[in-house]
């Protein structure tokens, strides 16, 4: 069973930076381990829907990002480590929500993740 577990998330103010970070552990039914799998991060804040925020591919560490954190976040991953990360510069109030690490050995748009308990990130105006 993989586990994810994240870390890093906290209270700053509008247009600070924080670093959330995702250590994996863990093989699936079929013996994989995060270093095959696409990995990224959702968020979720208080009475919206789940929305992605940004992956890496496995195979080339292709990036891919939502266009409300575009040119802000940057998603990178550590294979030694079995780590990944999401760096956060120029946080807004709307960036205030649950974090939470996802792997997906399918889909590079992480469709079926299988997400961590997640980190609470608050951004103060």
């Amino acid at each position: 069973q993989v586990q994810l577990v994240e870390s890093g998330g906290g209270f700053v103010q509008t247009g600070g930076s924080l670093r959330l970070s995702c250590a994996a552990s863990g093989r699936t039914a079929s013996g994989r381990t995060s270093s095959s799998a696409n990995m990224g991060w959702f968020r979720q804040a208080p009475g919206k829907e789940r929305e992605f925020v940004a992956s890496i591919s496995w195979r080339d560490d292709t990036t891919y990002y939502s266009d409300s954190v575009k040119g802000r976040f940057t998603i990178s991953r550590d294979n030694a480590k079995s780590t990944v990360y999401l760096q956060m510069n120029s946080l807004k109030p709307d960036d205030t929500a649950v974090y939470y690490c996802a792997a997906d050995w399918i889909s590079f748009r992480l469709r079926l993740p299988v997400l961590g308990q997640g980190t609470q990130v608050t951004i103060s105006s």
